[in-house]
């Protein structure tokens, strides 16, 4: 574990049955149901030596579907750009934010409007530590 970050341990080969396609609209034929396996981790995690995990805390997100205590896939072998949603280091401290290019500067911006952004300034120790691949909710 790295300041909160968790290293996974990444094993393909994790098979699961895959039933088919559920459609949101209206009921389809029992026949449309064709079983097959696929493999999560070959699907949430393609670049294994370069993902971690990480679990949220706190709301600032929550405009981009990023509630409390979900878990974060983060590739830092993608590349950071405009608009993505990142895990960044500000001063020591690690948050996720989306990241904004503006016309003078790099802004990292909160998904929630009780939260305000923060312009990146020289005078931070800023770091960009991976772009969030995926979003995992626990629907407790």
């Amino acid at each position: 574990m790295i300041g909160g970050i968790s290293i996974p341990r990444i094993e393909k080969g994790l098979k699961l049955r895959l039933v088919g396609a559920v459609r949101a609209g209206f009921p389809s034929p029992a026949g449309d149901y064709i079983e097959t396996e696929i493999d999560l981790a070959e699907i949430l995690v393609p670049h294994p030596s370069s993902t971690y995990f990480v679990r949220v805390q706190g709301d600032s997100m929550n405009g981009a579907c990023i509630p409390d205590g979900c878990l974060l896939i983060v590739d830092r072998s993608v590349k950071a750009v405009s608009g993505k949603i990142i895990v960044a280091i500000v001063n020591g401290e690690f948050t996720v934010k989306r990241l904004v290019k503006t016309p003078r500067s790099w802004v990292l911006h909160p998904d929630n409007p009780l939260f305000k952004p923060m312009t990146i300034t020289e005078e931070m120790r800023f770091e960009v530590w991976g772009v969030v691949t995926r979003i995992i909710i626990d629907p407790k």
